[in-house]
Order: C-alpha cells, then structure tokens, then sequence
C-alpha cells in the first residue's frame, strides 16, 4: 500500500526521534488520527491573517465597486471559497490520506495523475511566490527604516526565509501545527496593532460615496476573491484533516475549515476597503508594492514588528503550500520519503525566489499571470471531486487507494474528460489581465463568439465588463461538479457496493 521505499530501521527511529514526519502518502494508522475538528483552526488562521491580506481591498475597488458592493463581494468571497475547502477536508477524515491521494477516486489511479501534476504546479509557484514577496518586503521594510534593503539584505533574508520554509516542511505536520498556533497569536496580534494605528486614516464620508459598478464588476471581483483566498488551498485541503477521526462529523469538518479560513480576510480584506477607497495614493500604491505601501501609513517605530509579522505570515502561507506539494510529488509516483520530497521543492522554491530577485526583475508579472492561469483546471478538478465526495456514503477503500486494479480503476475517463473539457472551455472565458504578458492573450477566445465582449485593436486589452469577470473559473468548477453529481452517480453506487 505505501508507495514509497522504505528506510532502514535504525534511520527510521533517528527521525522520529528528531520529530521529522516519516508518514508520507500512505493511510494514517488508526493510532495516530488524534486530531479533533478544532485543530483545523490554527494552520488554516495562521496561514491566512498576513496583513497582506489587507492589498485586496484595493483589488476589489479595482473593479470600481461600491462600499457595500465591496463588502458584499469579500464576504461571501472569503465564505464561500473556505467552506468549498471544508467540503474537500471531509475526504481526508474519509480517507486519512492526502488530497492528490484521494483525488484517484474519482480519477483513477493512474488518471489522476492528470489533476496532479496541475496541482503540484500551482503549489510550487505559489508558494515560490509567497517566499519571493516576504523577501521583497524585508527589503522594504529595511529601506524604510534606513538600513538598506539592497542586495545584501535581500540575500541574507533569501536564505533565512528559505531555510525557515524548507526546515518547517520537512519536519512535517506535527511540528508545523505547532509552529502554526505560535505564529497565529503573533501575526494576529500585529495586524490588530495595524488597524488601530492607521484607523484615523479612513475617511469614511469619501468611502461611502464611492459610486457603485455594474453586475459584471461584481461577478469579476467575486472570482477574484474566491480565487485568491480559498480556492488558492483547495487543491491541498484534505491534507490537514487526514489526522481527523473518521467518525468526526463532515459538518464539523466544513465548519472549522471555514471558520479559521475566512474570519482574518474578511476581517482584512474589509478593513483593505476602507483603507483604500479613502486615499487614491494608497490605493494606487499597493497594486504595485503592497508591503511597502501598507508599511507607509506606519509610524517608524511599529516598522519592526510589522515586518517580522508580514514575513511570518508569509512563511506560514508558504510552508503550508511546500508541505503539501511534497504529498503531491509522492502521488505523481516520485519514489522518495516524505521528508525528501519536501526537500526536492524546497530546492525549486529556492532557486526560483533567487531567479526572480536577483536575475528577472520584470518576471513576477508573467509568474503571477501563469499560476492564476492554472486556476481554471484546479477549479474543474474541485467542482469534481466535491461532486465525488457528495456522491459517496462510505469511506475510501484504502488498498484501493493505491492499486490500479482496484475498485476505483487506473482511469476514470469520465472525469478525466470532464476535466480537460472544462479547463478549454473555462480558458476560452478569461482574459490575461497581467501587463507585459502577451504571450498569455491565447485565453478568451469564447468572449467575441458568445457575444460578450470584443478584443481591442493591437491586443490593448478588451471592451465590456464581461471579459474581466473571470466567467471561466467558476464555468470550469460548475461544469465540473454537475457532470460528476449526474454522470458518475452509478459508478460511485457500483464502487461503493463492492466488498473489500
């Protein structure tokens, strides 16, 4: 069942003794799965209340929204995208396994392979791209003190950052639950510092006259907002509920999972609004540097602590995102122990932060551009393995799980067309909005046939609120999930009646 080589006996309780996670895609032993649904809160808040978080009321103002609009939008942006994760972690007390791992459920052994190797990518990037902004912001938050912030300081905080996410990774999830619960009261109680210090700078008169945007707007920034907050995690949600007892109650799954996802962005998304829609020099500001403009409104002396929290939250997001990645290299069949599958992206995340700081200034955008474009498919993937897990009644068949002849198949065709179907379908309905990136304007090419656009002359952009209300993304997970609840009900009944 395990698909990874065993260690030697000797090299195995070395470590264990060194409190390294061993367990790597296999079921966890009924022994270890001790976790209750409130232990679910600290990965999920830690990794979700950087102050960060606060940049997206800018974005969504982007879209030229309203005061109520916006809060409306976050709300149920934030909601919505974190309970879509709940839905996905009541696999992982199914099935004590990694989500990848699950996935071969309603993909097949072999065929989810296909999802997988989408959902490595988009983890690797972005927790590539979580490490590369927490050493920008050190750099600019040492440049705002005065105490440089060029190449030396961004070498120095390249390596700590690294090491810090590489070393959390590695030692597993016993330890980053425990680093987790740490850094929520840290980074929690620093963001509570930053509100109260910059609220005397919202003007809540020119707030509350922003004029409101029209439906397209709304639905444009409604995606935005799923996608940056839940949807970012969803291809990795199980991961942290495989410890979960398999007699916890899925609701209790899908509460904590929500609970702890969402309470910080909306809290700071909102406040991000505020902030924002009162200054046009903020609000500018932070689309282009938001650590940097967001410590701005800072006096000196809160500088500090602002920016140990910001890189800690930072790193929390990335170690979260680097351990999870790992699980999914072991699915791809990569025959490595855990812990040195965690190493292997540590390697990438690294060379891929020091490639973007030091080498290509100008490729953040093209990055940033190519991961959201992988959110279309992991979209697809999640309406279909949330359409799988509301099919089935049972737990997984464990050996299954790992056996290509087993009840769940080497290839699910099904899903794997549904998936590929789509994502076409789903890139046809969305526009590359990153400047200098125009080797991604291949997407959209359904908005000028279904009437809801027109490409602008010499590739400027596009005319009509449709195109940029990123349609495709929530076409894709919609697709996904309604083909999976009408054309897999039998064959889920059919698994599930097989005995073991």
């Amino acid at each position: 069942m395990n698909e990874q080589p065993t260690t030697g006996t000797s090299g195995l309780e070395a470590v264990r003794r060194a409190g390294i996670e061993v367990t790597g895609i296999e079921v966890i032993d009924e022994s270890d799965r001790t976790a209750k649904p409130s232990d679910l809160f600290w990965p999920w808040f830690a990794a979700n209340v950087s102050v960060f978080g606060i940049s997206y009321g800018s974005y969504v103002l982007g879209f030229g929204l309203s005061l109520v609009q916006a809060v409306l939008v976050t709300v149920l942006g934030v909601v919505v995208s974190f309970a879509a994760c709940g839905l996905v972690a009541i696999a992982g007390k199914r099935g004590s396994a990694p989500t990848m791992v699950l996935s071969r459920a309603p993909f097949g052994v072999v065929g989810q392979k296909v999802p997988g190797v989408f959902s490595w990518l988009i983890s690797i990037g972005w927790e590539t791209f979580l490490a590369i902004m927490a050493t920008l912001a050190t750099a600019t938050i040492f440049r705002e003190l005065g105490w440089g912030g060029g190449i030396g300081t961004k070498v120095v905080a390249c390596v700590v950052i690294a090491a810090l996410i590489v070393a959390a990774s590695v030692a597993g999830y016993h330890l980053i639950m425990r680093m987790q619960s740490v850094l929520t009261w840290l980074t929690g109680a620093v963001t509570i510092g930053y509100i109260l210090l910059t609220f005397d700078q919202i003007d809540l008169d020119r707030v509350t006259a922003l004029p409101g945007g029209s439906g397209q707007a709304v639905v444009g920034a409604f995606v935005m907002v799923m996608t940056g907050f839940g949807f970012g995690w969803i291809n990795i949600a199980a991961d942290w509920s495989r410890y979960q007892r398999r007699d916890t109650p899925g609701s209790q799954i899908v509460l904590w999972n929500t609970i702890a996802g969402a309470l910080a962005p909306v809290v700071l998304v909102v406040y991000g609004v505020l902030l924002a829609g009162s200054s046009d020099t903020l609000s500018a500001g932070i689309v282009d540097d938001p650590i940097g403009t967001l410590a701005s409104a800072l006096p000196t002396w809160f500088l500090v602590p602002f920016l140990v929290a910001s890189v800690l939250a930072l790193v929390s997001g990335a170690v979260l995102g680097i351990y999870s990645s790992g699980l999914t290299l072991l699915s791809l069949g990569v025959r490595i122990p855990r812990p040195a599958a965690a190493g292997v992206d540590g390697v990438i995340l690294t060379l891929g932060t020091v490639y973007v700081v030091f080498v290509a200034q100008t490729f953040l955008g093209p990055f940033t551009s190519f991961l959201i474009t992988l959110g279309v498919p992991i979209a697809a993937w999640a309406g279909i393995m949330i359409g799988d897990i509301a099919l089935r009644r049972r737990d997984y068949d464990d050996a299954a799980l790992f056996d290509a002849s087993g009840r769940y198949g080497a290839v699910d065709w099904t899903s794997v067309g549904t998936m590929l179907v789509a994502s076409v379908i789903g890139w046809g309905l969305v526009v590359n909005q990153v400047s200098g990136t125009a080797w991604n304007d291949w997407q959209g090419y359904l908005i000028q046939p279904f009437g809801l656009g027109t490409r602008l002359p010499d590739g400027a952009g596009w005319d009509g609120a449709w195109p940029y209300a990123n349609l495709g993304v929530l076409v894709a997970f919609a697709l996904g999930l309604v083909v999976t609840l009408v054309a897999r009900r039998s064959v889920v009944r059919r698994q599930e009646a097989l005995v073991p």
